[in-house]
């Protein structure tokens, strides 16, 4: 069997959620390879995760008119979607994927992976370390060098900036989370069966609270919007955005910004939440404790919604309060030394493929727990974690290393938007008769009203 045609995740992905297994009757095997080069099979990882959510939405389709289309791949079309940074444009320019502060930096005794694209975690990554608010790479390099790696990632880490230690294999920080389903779905409470709209979409009619950030969540609520849901994604004004990653995200979504600390738009919130489907989370459990935002509370006040939740660690113990992104899970697992060029300095994958995977994985398992609300009733959860995708990657069978593709600009679409003409990739999901590009363009971050669209 050709690399191509290996397909090690989507058995268990299927076993993970409770679906039967001749579901995967209507999947077509890939012709080639997603060219994204690796040491590790991300291809393999990048391909069932994004068939996976365009297999779950093909089972709705079955379940409101009796037929399971056909789902098929477009290699070269996931390869762009999970570097989509690389692609995207806006009015023809290029954007940043990474801050000055953001990357791998050589302490006394090993490596320091640190993530600062987020003006507050600069600012912290900063303070802790005792440089000035105007540090910039060359006074963190200088500062790093002469301390222990683990001491460096402590003192940042308790100063609620966010930095590791790169680790080898060996000491991989994720190893525990293997033995975990790679997305967990549960019934947490009651609640009736709800209808489906009668449309062509499989998720016309849905409802979806985005409360997510950064790529994993908003990829999992662009893909539910691709497939007809209506996604508002909702933000404090208080917490800084970089737009451009925004937008790159929030094809088919509109965005509106709220304070959950002031009466009025609380209220708000509460109307809108009363009558959503699906709630997704992106937060940390404190902040959604504190906000009564917790899955327990939702269930106990809206039975019948249907919960996705994501997490850079998993969801117990206290790494579920630990902040953490893609490149930083990279970076603790030992995929920076397996993708390392020169055995020397570290590396990583060709894509943010854990984010992205991630995202695939929780839109599949929502639209999973969708069909199962309304045939069943009850209240689902679904978990997924950034940890546990890294785990899976690990032990997944390594095959050759598959080519990058340089030409991928032929995968985007254009729109003209507030922020001026977007240039993004298109989805990378799909089955027959789904649609081939987004519906909508994105909305610059917090330039939509707060109310759901009619139904």
């Amino acid at each position: 069997m050709s690399p191509a045609r290996v397909r090690p995740l989507l058995p268990r992905i299927l076993a993970d959620l409770g679906d039967p297994p001749s579901l995967l009757s209507a999947v077509s095997a890939p012709e080639s390879a997603v060219p994204l080069a690796s040491e590790l099979p991300v291809g393999s990882l990048a391909q069932d995760s994004v068939d996976a959510a365009a297999l779950e939405a093909a089972a709705i389709v079955q379940a409101k008119t009796g037929a399971l289309p056909r789902v098929g791949s477009h290699p070269r079309r996931i390869a762009a979607s999970y570097s989509s940074e690389r692609w995207f444009r806006i009015d023809g320019e290029a954007q940043p994927a990474w801050a000055p502060l953001s990357g791998f930096w050589a302490a006394s005794d090993g490596w320091v992976r640190t993530h600062g694209n987020y003006p507050h975690h600069a600012e912290r990554l900063r303070m802790a370390l005792g440089l000035p608010s105007d540090a910039g790479t060359d006074e963190l390099r200088d500062r790093i060098s002469l301390a222990p790696a683990a001491a460096v990632a402590a003192a940042i880490t308790a100063a609620g900036g966010i930095a590791v230690v790169v680790a080898t294999l060996d000491e991989n920080a994720v190893g525990a989370s293997a033995a975990l389903p790679l997305v967990e779905g549960e019934r947490i409470g009651g609640g009736e069966p709800r209808g489906w709209a009668e449309d062509d979409l499989p998720l016309s009619g849905i409802r979806v609270l985005d409360l997510t950030r950064v790529i994993a969540g908003p990829v999992a609520t662009r893909t539910l919007a691709l497939f007809g849901a209506d996604v508002l994604r909702i933000d404090s004004a208080r917490l800084p955005e970089i737009g451009w990653q925004h937008l790159d995200t929030g094809a088919g979504k509109r965005s509106a910004l709220l304070d959950l600390g002031a009466a009025a738009d609380r209220r708000r919130f509460d109307r809108l939440l009363a009558t959503a489907d699906v709630v997704v989370l992106g937060y940390r459990p404190a902040s959604l404790t504190a906000l009564g935002l917790t899955p327990a509370a939702m269930a106990a006040r809206h039975p019948g919604v249907i919960i996705g939740r994501l997490s850079a660690w998993g969801f117990s113990g206290p790494d579920a309060e630990r902040r953490g992104f893609d490149s930083i899970v990279q970076a603790a697992s030992g995929i920076s030394w397996i993708e390392s060029v020169d055995g020397t300095t570290p590396g990583a994958l060709p894509a943010q493929a854990l984010d992205h995977s991630a995202g695939y994985l929780l839109a599949a398992g929502i639209m999973s727990r969708l069909r199962r609300q309304r045939a069943e009733g009850g209240t689902h959860l679904v978990s997924v974690s950034l940890a546990r995708v890294a785990s899976e990657l690990l032990t997944l069978p390594r095959l050759p290393r598959a080519e990058a593709d340089p030409s991928l600009d032929d995968q985007a679409q254009e729109f003209a938007t507030g922020a001026g003409l977007v240039r993004s990739v298109r989805p990378a999901p799909w089955f027959e008769g789904s649609p081939d590009t987004f519906p909508d363009g994105p909305h610059p971050w917090g330039t939509d009203a707060a109310e759901w669209l009619p139904r």
